[in-house]
């Protein structure tokens, strides 16, 4: 039963009385909570609903913008569970499965390995993290670098190399602080990894303490101390994500890590100039992930929901994810045309580090402005 049979068989006539429009627009309506920015909620507009909508004409795809307000209609569709309220929800494009604590025990979110999508074992393992997430798009910071000034064949392909070229070209490199940017933050986490053995699998967001955790970090600001001497400025830090690319666009530096889908729609728009290449380092790559859309058991329109997720793993939406916003796609590269897989081939993740978020966040922002860049204002 859907939530359309559900409600008319237990409020139809309440429903009529009060508000029969809205009760016969609701009768074939898939609710879909966007996390992300105006990009990823236009992708869903532009891209995907069309395809849906003409696939199952019945239905009609009601996008909604929920940006940080996405814990309590979570929580709504948490207490809805194992009753007959509606939670009006019946896809999230980018939440967390673990959250709220509990809800997979509980049974809230739908097993994908289970929901019989024709394409899911099309997705590239790596993508893969629990078995309640669909993953569908994904994001990683990498090193985008001027090949007007630096030869691909010199570019560094590990930390130490990295640290070594900043130090020969003072001046050429620069990130944003990590509090106002994930590309610059990555950077940070990155010399965190590398200053603790390059073993990511020390921090989860369930082992942070205060004090044992911090010495942790402390080993990573060391490195990134000393290389703040070499950096813009030096010791300056780009404000954003964006003015990291905006610095590479007009030359005034060489490199700067910068989060790849950010930078491949630069690219795509002429933003940053086609001298713009990328690299990743391969002795452990900067952090990233992918988006997990997450469907709740008891959404209202659960076959058609499921139907809609198998679309969004379908090579001509996943072909789209590449190039209209500039993400990895979720599928392995083998399953879209070879000529796209060659194109990125540079930014083709092998792995893609994570790193917890929770209190590390606000420990790794105090702790950098603490003792890397105490001049910097906050």
């Amino acid at each position: 039963m859907n939530r359309r049979q559900l409600l008319s068989c237990t409020f139809a006539a309440a429903a009529l009385m009060a508000a029969p429009g809205a009760a016969l627009a609701d009768a074939d309506r898939i609710d879909v909570y966007i996390t992300g920015d105006s990009n990823i909620i236009n992708f869903w507009n532009n891209v995907i609903k069309p395809v849906y909508e003409a696939a199952h004409p019945e239905y009609t795809l009601n996008v909604v913008s929920a940006r940080n307000n996405i814990a309590p209609i979570v929580e709504r569709t948490m207490a809805a569970l194992g009753t007959d309220t509606d939670p009006q929800v019946d896809i999230f494009d980018e939440n967390d499965p673990n959250l709220p604590a509990g809800a997979i025990e509980k049974g809230l979110w739908v097993d994908f390995t289970a929901a019989g999508l024709a394409n899911y074992d099309k997705l590239n393992p790596v993508t893969l993290e629990t078995d309640y997430g669909l993953p569908y798009r994904g994001t990683q910071v990498v090193l985008a670098y001027d090949t007007g000034k630096l030869d691909p064949a010199d570019v560094p392909t590990t930390w130490d190399e990295l640290v070594a070229w900043m130090k020969a070209n003072p001046g050429e490199f620069v990130y944003n602080r990590p509090d106002t940017g994930g590309s610059g933050g990555n950077f940070v986490r990155r010399a965190i990894h590398e200053a603790n053995g390059r073993d990511p699998s020390l921090f989860r967001i369930d082992n942070y303490v205060e004090g044992e955790s911090d010495a942790m970090l402390a080993k990573g600001f060391e490195l990134l101390k000393e290389i703040a001497p070499y950096t813009y400025g030096p010791g300056s830090y780009t404000a954003d994500n964006m003015q990291s690319i905006q610095m590479l666009a007009q030359g005034v530096v060489t490199m700067a890590p910068v989060w790849s889908d950010m930078a491949l729609d630069a690219v795509n728009k002429g933003v940053l100039p086609e001298t713009i290449a990328f690299a990743q380092l391969q002795d452990l790559a900067f952090a990233g992930g992918f988006a997990d859309m997450t469907v709740p058991t008891n959404a209202g329109n659960l076959e058609a929901t499921l139907k809609l997720a198998d679309i969004v793993l379908s090579a001509p939406i996943q072909e789209k994810v590449v190039t209209e916003i500039g993400a990895f796609p979720a599928v392995a590269w083998e399953h879209l045309p070879a000529e796209l897989a060659e194109k990125y081939a540079a930014l083709q993740p092998a792995s893609i580090p994570t790193f917890p978020g929770g209190p590390w966040v606000s420990a790794i922002s105090d702790g950098w402005f603490r003792s890397v860049a105490p001049h910097v204002a906050r």
